[in-house]
Parts: C-alpha cells; sequence; structure tokens
C-alpha cells in the first residue's frame, strides 16, 4: 500500500459521501468485478488517484462517458525482463501502457549482471519517467551460477538495503536452484534477506521435479515461469506455488497449459510475457493477447481478467490495485468487448494517459551515461576460434522449435589437419563463440549449433542470457571475427555480416543490452535483422533469428548450453567436452580457452 496522509485520506471520505465532489467519474460502464466475478453497469468515481465509490449519482471536476466499454483493472505483468525489449524503461512504458498494462513485476538481471546495482539504480531512475508502474525485484542471481563470468557480483550482503524498500516486491527468479539443494552459503543467505523481510521469493525451475521441487518450494521459492507441460504446471499448483503463464517472443507456454486452468486452481495463476520484443508488443499487444488467447480457448472472461489482475496483485502484496473498488488506485482500462480486449482507453491512478493506442504525457529519457561503455574485450584473434577436435562425432547444442531449451545432439563433422571444424551447409551444423565481455578476460568458449539454419556469415549479439557476454554463430572463424568486431565497435547489440561486410546491425549502447531509440525504430530495425538473417544468411524461419539465440548460453536451462567457459551439460551442472568418446575430463578441445 503506498504512504496515506489524513488530508487525502479525508478527501476520500468526503467524496465517498457526496460532500465534494470527486476528480473524475467515468461513467456508462460495464464493471468486471474479479471479486464477485461478475459484470455490472455502473460509474465509478475517483479522487486524488484513488477510487471511492460506484453509481450514477456521483459527480466529478471531470465526467467521461465509457459508452457502454468494459472498465477493467489495469492489467499486470507478472515476470518480465524490460531489458529483453532491447529499450529503455521509458520506452517501454509508451509501449505497453497503450494495452491496457498499468504494472509490472519487472527482474532487472540482465542490467545488473552487466553494471551490478548501478544498473539496478539506472533503471529505476528510468521507470520514474513513465506513467507505468514498474515494481523491480532484486536480482537473486548475479551471475546465474557460480561457473559464469559477468560483469558484477551481488551477494546476500549487497541486497540488503535495496531489499528494504517498500517498493521492492521481493527476490528474483532464483534460477541456480542447484544451489538451494546444495544448501549454498551465499544462495540461502539470500533467501534468508527475502525471507526475514516478509519478501516474495520468484522461482525458474524448468524440469524440476520430485523431492528436489519439495525442497526448492519448502526453502521459500513462491513462483514458477518455467512451467512447459501441464504435468510441471500441476506439482507446482500442487506444492503451493503460483505459476506464470508465460507467452513471450521466444516462449509460447500458455497455450499448452490452458487446459490445465480450473475454476478451482486459477486464483494461483499469473499472465507473463518474460521477455518481449516490440515487435511482438506492435503485431501482438501485451497481457491483452494472453487475454485473448485465454478466452478464445474457452476461459471464462472474468477468470481471464482475474488472473491478469487481481491475482498478481495478490501475489507480490500490491494491496492497493488488483481490482475496481473503493480504496483502490484507480489503474483502470477500457475495453470495447470481452472477446478482443481492445483498450480504447487507460487511467492510471485516475489520469487518462493511453487512448485508442496512443500513450498520451509527455516525457524526457533518462541520461544513459552510467550504462554505456560496456564492450570490455580483450583482443583476440582468427587461431583463437579454431577449434582443435580430436574427433568427427561430437556434440552439439540442439535448437528446438517455440522454445529456449536445448537438446543433446550427436553429430559426425568434418575437420582440417589442425581439427577445426569444417562447415557443411548440408548439415545445418555451425560454429557458436562466446567471448567474455566485461573485464577483458580473454576467455573465449567455442562449440557447435543444430538446426540454426545459417548458411552464409555471421550473427554475433551481446545480449547472451544471463551473463551477456558476446555470442556468434558463422559458417567461418572469419565471418565470426568480422561480426564479433562489428559489435564491439557499435556498444554491442546485433550485427549480421556477410563475406566480412555488415549488412544489418542494431547498436544497443545501454549496457549492451537496450537501444536510446524509439520503441517503433527499434521494431522496425528488428524486422530488418530477421528479414535479413532468413533470406540473406539463411537462418531457418523456424527459429526466432535473435531472441532464440539469446539464451544458448543460459546455462540454468536444460539441456546443453555455452559460456565463456565451454560446452555446458545442465542435467549434471558440469562442463562437458565436446568429443563424444570423451568422457568427464575438460581439455582445450571441449572449447574452453582461457588465456
Amino acid at each position: 500500500m503506498e504512504h496515506m496522509d489524513k488530508r487525502t485520506l479525508g478527501r476520500m471520505i468526503d467524496a465517498a459521501m457526496h460532500r465534494i465532489p470527486a476528480d473524475l467519474v467515468i461513467h456508462h460502464c460495464k464493471v468486471v468485478d474479479v471479486y464477485s466475478g461478475t459484470v455490472r453497469e455502473d460509474s465509478i468515481a475517483i479522487i486524488d488517484g484513488r477510487i471511492i465509490g460506484f453509481g450514477e449519482n456521483y459527480h466529478g471536476q471531470e465526467e467521461y462517458d465509457a459508452e457502454g466499454a468494459y472498465a477493467a483493472p489495469g492489467l499486470i505483468d507478472a515476470h518480465i525482463h524490460i531489458e529483453s525489449t532491447y529499450t529503455s524503461p521509458e520506452e517501454f512504458g509508451r509501449m505497453v501502457v497503450p494495452c491496457g498494462t498499468t504494472t509490472v513485476i519487472a527482474d532487472p538481471h540482465e542490467i545488473v549482471n552487466v553494471y551490478g546495482l548501478e544498473g539496478f539504480s539506472y533503471m529505476i531512475r528510468a521507470a520514474e519517467k513513465t506513467e507505468l508502474s514498474v515494481r523491480y525485484m532484486i536480482p537473486s542471481c548475479v551471475p546465474a551460477t557460480p561457473v559464469e563470468d559477468s560483469g558484477a557480483i551481488v551477494n546476500a550482503f549487497d541486497m540488503q538495503w535495496p531489499m528494504g524498500d517498500r517498493h521492492v516486491p521481493g527476490l528474483g527468479e532464483f534460477m541456480n536452484y542447484p544451489g538451494i539443494l546444495n544448501k549454498e552459503d551465499d544462495d540461502l543467505n539470500k533467501i534468508l534477506v527475502a525471507m526475514n523481510m516478509n519478501k516474495i521469493i520468484d522461482g525458474h525451475s524448468p524440469a524440476v521435479t520430485g523431492p528436489e521441487l519439495n525442497a526448492y518450494s519448502a526453502a521459500g521459492v513462491k513462483t514458477d515461469h518455467e512451467c512447459s507441460t501441464v504435468k510441471e504446471m500441476t506439482e507446482r499448483l500442487q506444492r503451493g506455488m503460483y505459476v506464470q503463464l508465460r507467452d513471450g517472443s521466444a516462449c509460447h507456454d500458455l497455450q499448452y497449459l490452458i487446459p490445465a486452468i480450473t475454476p478451482y486452481n486459477y486464483k494461483r495463476c499469473l499472465l507473463c510475457s518474460d521477455d518481449r520484443q516490440p515487435k511482438t508488443i506492435f503485431e501482438e499487444g501485451h497481457i491483452d493477447n494472453h487475454l485473448r488467447m485465454l478466452v478464445r480457448a474457452g476461459i471464462d472472461p472474468v477468470m481471464a481478467v482475474c488472473m491478469a489482475t487481481l491475482n498478481a496483485a495478490e501475489c507480490y502484496k500490491l494491496e492497493d490495485r488488483g481490482g475496481i473498488a473503493p480504496g483502490k488506485r484507480a489503474d483502470i482500462v477500457l475495453f470495447n468487448n470481452l472477446e478482443d480486449f481492445r483498450a480504447q482507453a487507460v487511467f492510471i491512478e485516475g489520469k487518462k494517459v493511453a487512448e485508442n493506442g496512443i500513450y498520451l504525457p509527455a516525457y524526457e529519457k533518462t541520461a544513459i551515461y552510467s550504462v554505456r561503455g560496456s564492450m570490455h574485450v580483450k583482443p583476440f584473434t582468427v587461431d583463437q576460434l579454431k577449434m582443435h577436435l580430436n574427433s568427427d562425432h561430437v556434440k552439439a547444442i540442439g535448437m528446438v522449435k517455440d522454445g529456449v531449451t536445448t537438446k543433446k545432439a550427436s553429430v559426425t563433422v568434418r575437420r582440417d589437419p589442425e581439427g577445426d571444424f569444417i562447415f557443411d551447409p548440408e548439415q545445418d551444423i555451425a560454429k557458436i563463440v562466446v567471448i567474455e565481455r566485461h573485464h577483458n578476460t580473454g576467455k573465449i568458449g567455442l562449440g557447435l549449433l543444430k538446426d540454426y539454419g545459417i548458411k552464409r556469415g555471421a550473427v554475433a549479439l551481446s545480449v547472451a542470457h544471463d551473463s551477456h557476454n558476446i555470442i556468434c554463430v558463422g559458417v567461418s572463424n572469419e565471418e565470426i571475427y568480422a561480426a564479433v568486431h562489428a559489435l564491439i565497435e557499435q556498444e554491442g547489440g546485433f550485427v549480421l555480416v556477410e563475406n566480412g561486410e555488415v549488412i544489418a546491425s542494431l547498436p544497443l549502447p545501454i549496457a549492451g543490452l537496450m537501444s536510446d531509440l524509439s520503441g517503433e525504430e527499434v521494431a522496425e530495425q528488428l524486422k530488418v535483422l530477421h528479414d535479413t538473417a532468413y533470406e540473406r544468411l539463411g537462418v531457418s524461419h523456424d527459429v526466432e533469428p535473435i531472441m532464440t539465440l539469446c539464451f544458448m548460453s543460459l546455462i540454468v536451462i536444460p539441456e546443453l548450453k555455452i559460456s565463456t567457459r565451454g560446452l555446458f551439460d545442465v542435467a549434471s551442472f558440469d562442463f562437458v567436452p565436446i568429443e563424444e568418446e570423451q568422457a568427464g575430463k575438460l581439455h582445450r578441445s571441449s572449447g574452453a580457452v582461457f588465456t
């Protein structure tokens, strides 16, 4: 609950009692009541940003005729990484508020992995420039695991001061679940910081089940957005966890989980996007699109709205929002109907901030000087990109359609006389490289990626979850070298090269993660990148060519991933050699290069 003073409290009472006029009355609307599960025709009276009552007999300084639109609580995204929109918080707010989103629970662990708590401070400052209410979780895993090379380390001691802020709901997604299961001191200390402050702890536990899931839940983890099957969702609900039903740009789990929603468990279901690019937002929307998907699949509209509003507010202890009732924030979205969910007008704290898809307030952007210049790469040569394979029979990271998990692939490749991998377009196997970019360490991890589809050139990114080192996929060492150097010169982002020349790019000067351009400009440049990747480089149309690639270095999501230190098996939670016949001993040919 936001701070309340006696004067404001008195005005609310007086307005509710008709002693003074309201600031705003929204007339002739159909109120979507998430408390009773009903829809009724009514008017909504508002003063000082709060709802104070219902009824046609209220009068306000301003009167708004909703003309029969459906008045729903402002939508809440229960888990998102703003950085993964590739736009700044101000631009993100400008894009999603017109969709009906009024609050997001954001985990800024991308920028904190690059800049530490200075990155966290930047995100807070930037969020103050948007009408969107942004509640930031404290990132739990910086780095995601102890065996990664991130730009910063945030331990339990560092978390104590920001965790005490009443605007911080809790601890961000705890990806290092082995750290909890193995009772690692720092991981348990982080859990205790949140637990002893009565804050929520977000989870991240793909494929975790049985006793391990019991232990993870018993440790205080209350949510999970990584459910991809009904079985996983059911297991978490049975343990009293909230399940965040995800539909983003790369991960589309919601559609597969809808059959598990019932009138008994829907109160534990939240809606989230996790990662959503501007292109997706402009084409499909935000949480409003989740509502359309739910209703089209047969979910009751009021139940769907409840999952997008009240459930998230209750989960994250946001007692001042989530429903339309006296005393609540006047975060209200007027929808045309409960099928299309097109937002005709959006109010945040009683102020109209969007109408017919247009964000209304003027705003300025926050200075980015403290979070730019993040490419600190030790000079390297083309020869350092060579593999020294001892066998033709090797492991490759197999991409999975519509997701960010991977599979272990056993493949037979060609080698040159030095043992380096030779690209064959008929095999659909390319070299993948991860290069440390934070502390000039010179670490380079080498591996192979299957089913990405690339036939020519290379694709390089500085967005590589969660440590955000440089990740590059290409058909030759020379193409990879050219792409990486172009990426460094433009201060991070995305680069596509062909024959050593840049053919498409999007600079991301904010920590190598976010652009300083508008959402529309970012969306347009992303479209060019996607089209170029498909048409010029031959990337498979079954693959989202940018965002999916970002997850190939996230070594807490199954099965096989790659980091600056080499190939990583998530099941055994250890580095593995690339050769199939080698077992248990990691050496240079595995792709881990330490200099």
